[in-house]
């Protein structure tokens, strides 16, 4: 079994100045509701029916990460990067922190984010 890091963070806005890749994996309606954190990268994992496919999934992020560089995932709250980032580290290798709270959390500690530009 692929035993790869898996590092929980709490989200906090100085989070979004570290020089780690952060992977927004909310649905287009939310990245337009809230904005995104500076330089992230939107790529949705669970549409709003909650379906998935794990093939896009991967094919959007290994365009954007290396698979042994680290990376962030952040969504909404937190709930659904850490089933992803578990999924992500345990059977696939990756080496990802699980930015726990999500965007709400940075937002509430007085991040401002930027409008998503589809």
């Amino acid at each position: 079994m692929l035993m790869a890091e898996l590092q929980q963070v709490w989200a906090t806005p100085a989070f979004a100045n570290e020089n780690i890749k952060i992977i927004d994996i909310r649905t287009p309606a939310e990245w337009k509701e809230t904005g995104i954190v500076k330089g992230s990268y939107t790529i949705m994992f669970f549409d709003e029916k909650g379906n998935f496919s794990v093939a896009d999934f991967l094919k959007q992020l290994d365009s954007v990460v290396q698979k042994d560089e680290t990376f962030a995932l952040i969504c909404r709250v937190g709930s659904r990067t850490s089933i992803v980032s578990e999924f992500l580290s345990e059977r696939l290798g990756y080496k990802v922190i699980n930015l726990k709270g999500g965007i709400m959390k940075m937002i509430y500690e007085g991040y401002k984010t930027v409008p998503y530009q589809p």
